[in-house]
């Protein structure tokens, strides 16, 4: 990992991190622009390979935010129930599913107030969080207890992802690094890093993210 650290009731900073809305400057699959519905499509292709060569029935998202890919379990039939440090993302995820028909429970926990036994899944699914909390290693252990077995993860592949934000002219006084990424990964550094935990069966790289199915030991 090339961490350069290194989001009810405000949660630790602590445990989250520190950006208000969560940690998401803004709803990436709800966007209009077509390039970035095209890398979108690849990152859920990417995901609906990964989750299926688990063979699990029943997930939890942690840090589900809207809870885009918690539906997106239950529209093929899974069990689904879904969590996140943030109230305000909570509420419109369970409007999302209302609005679909889906039936997912969403709790506004942050990821280390989670226990194994009450919140473990067959699949714990934890995409785009671990770049923003001020103590990934942490984190990672805890969804590792959760996990009976299957882990699926994803982060920002760097430096990929601030190279192309410089190109679109973001973020330049930050070099283009998105505010709120706390941790910054190479996808081989990612790899490694997950691999010092779990088993790593399967990885995509979907522009520009890294994305891995593990299986805890």
């Amino acid at each position: 990992m090339t961490s350069q650290a290194t989001g009810a009731s405000r949660p630790d900073p602590a445990l989250v991190g520190a950006d208000e809305s969560g940690g998401n400057v803004y709803d990436k699959y709800a966007s209009a622009n077509p390039i970035e519905r095209r890398l979108v499509s690849g990152f859920l292709a990417a995901f609906d390979e990964l989750t299926g060569l688990s063979g699990a029935s029943e997930a939890h998202e942690v840090g589900c935010g809207e809870g885009e890919l918690a539906r997106r379990l239950a529209r093929r039939g899974m069990r689904v129930r879904g969590s996140d440090a943030f109230a305000n993302v909570i509420e419109t995820a369970r409007e999302r599913a209302g609005a679909d028909g889906l039936e997912i429970p969403y709790e506004v926990r942050a990821v280390q107030e989670l226990d194994p036994g009450r919140d473990g899944a067959e699949l714990i699914v934890c995409c785009e969080v671990l770049e923003h909390l001020p103590d990934p290693d942490a984190a990672l252990a805890k969804l590792c207890e959760l996990a009976q077995p299957w882990l699926l993860v994803s982060v920002p592949r760097e430096p990929l992802w601030r190279a192309l934000n410089l190109a679109r002219f973001a973020y330049i006084r930050e070099l283009g690094n998105t505010p709120g990424h706390l941790n910054h990964w190479s996808r081989r550094g990612f790899l490694r890093w997950l691999g010092e935990r779990a088993d790593v069966v399967e990885a995509g790289s979907p522009m520009p993210w890294t994305m891995a199915l593990c299986r805890v030991r």
